[in-house]
């Protein structure tokens, strides 16, 4: 029997799929999407905080978590039509599994958000630590993605070369 680390390691993509990865422009979109979406949720958790610590500026957090929260919603859409278009299925492709299962906790969370902040079951207090809890889950999802970012940049056809090179 193979010990882990003997085991052959799946590349994430094969060469069909790098090829359709390569030639979507939902490639690009998710580009643009993913640091856009940080930008706004590093700006919002600044809001989030205040409102929590100060009590004051409750409108504009909500309003960043809420723009935030679309921000999700377009990246959501469009990375399930890329996962589409580079793996054949919407969601859940093996390479993205796990990204995707915590990606469903964090709209999962933002979702309730939307919801707390439109029935108003939530107080502010509340709302902050649930746009919290939404944003560290996102930060974890993040996490994953920039993980496998690397981890296909590493396996690109050229770094195995490079790497040769350098030897």
């Amino acid at each position: 029997m193979l010990r882990r680390a003997e085991r052959p390691i799946r590349p994430l993509y094969d060469a069909a799929e790098r090829a359709r990865r390569d030639a979507t422009p939902w490639t690009i979109v998710q580009g643009i999407l993913a640091p856009l979406q940080f930008l706004v949720f590093a700006i919002s958790l600044g809001l989030v905080l205040r409102a929590l610590a100060t009590g004051e500026g409750a409108a504009a957090a909500n309003a960043s978590v809420v723009a935030k929260t679309a921000l999700l919603y377009a990246i959501m859409i469009t990375g399930s039509i890329w996962e589409k278009v580079v793996f054949g299925r919407y969601l859940f492709a093996p390479a993205f599994y796990w990204e995707d299962m915590v990606s469903m906790l964090v709209l999962a969370l933002h979702s309730a958000y939307l919801l707390a902040l439109a029935t108003g079951a939530l107080d502010i207090t509340g709302l902050m630590v649930l746009a919290l809890t939404a944003y560290a889950s996102y930060a974890i999802n993040a996490a994953q993605f920039i993980f496998k970012l690397r981890t296909a940049r590493l396996q690109a056809p050229h770094a195995g070369l490079v790497a040769e090179a350098a030897r």
